[in-house]
């Protein structure tokens, strides 16, 4: 079993969840967090069914994730 990390955004209509570290784009969703975490976690194994192991083969490997805040001028 391989561990990915996920990050799960709380939206106004629910919850979106995706991965680090996969070539290319997955993403779930549901009305929970719970929810959205079981959706990506299906979407992440029909990924890999659908394209191989070797999207998970992604150099160099994600060690740590962080959530910055920073204020843009627009």
């Amino acid at each position: 079993m391989r561990q990915i990390k996920i990050i799960v955004e709380k939206h106004p209509d629910g919850y979106v969840a995706y991965p680090l570290g996969l070539k290319g784009i997955v993403v779930g969703q549901g009305d929970t967090y719970e929810e959205a975490l079981l959706d990506v976690k299906s979407a992440i194994r029909f990924h890999i069914e659908t394209f191989g192991r070797e999207v998970l083969e992604v150099k160099p490997p994600i060690l740590e994730a962080f959530v910055a805040e920073a204020g843009v001028d627009v």
